[in-house]
């Protein structure tokens, strides 16, 4: 055990030599502080999942336009106009509708047909913040752009830095 001892010492005058009392009170104060930060830290409570609905909710919020489970939303990636002051199909007052859009296809329970859905941003306000939805059903990578969802549409209206405010679903056509 002489051997240990010796390792020991050796570090701690050594560690001794190099540093000063001044400097290992500013660690530890250092230290102190931060670890009294961390519960400010910003927290991602939009990341939080959804709490598990019941079979009689999922009946009423497919044909809810504010609610994820509304079949138009099978593709959408976003906060919904609907929520923001708009609807499914227009932008709310104060944005402008990105001149590119994703598409989609997606199963109409109520009448059991398939319908091309149209996803397009409105842009020039800052985020939204409510309703936001992301189902990725059908969703390809981002080298397939028209049937991604996970691109900023904004940026195709000629302009560079426009802000994301949210994204409609505008029906286009019976899938055939």
């Amino acid at each position: 055990m002489k051997w240990l001892d010796r390792m020991v010492e050796g570090s701690a005058r050594s560690l001794a030599k190099r540093t000063s009392r001044r400097s290992v009170v500013g660690y530890l104060g250092a230290l102190l502080v931060g670890a009294t930060a961390a519960p400010l830290l910003p927290v991602a409570r939009g990341a939080t999942p959804a709490p598990a609905s019941k079979p009689d909710d999922k009946k009423k919020k497919v044909d809810d336009p504010t609610s994820c489970d509304y079949w138009r939303h099978c593709a959408i990636d976003g906060y919904l106009c609907g929520c923001c002051g708009g609807t499914q199909d227009t932008c709310p007052p104060g944005t402008t509708m990105s001149a590119v859009t994703w598409v989609g296809t997606c199963h109409n329970p109520l009448d059991g047909k398939d319908y091309v859905i149209s996803y397009n941003d409105c842009c020039g306000k800052s985020t939204c913040g409510r309703c936001m939805c992301n189902r990725n059903e059908r969703d390809t990578p981002l080298y397939i752009p028209f049937q991604s969802n996970d691109y900023n549409w904004c940026s195709g209206n000629g302009k560079t830095n426009v802000p994301y405010h949210c994204s409609t679903a505008r029906i286009v056509s019976v899938a055939k």
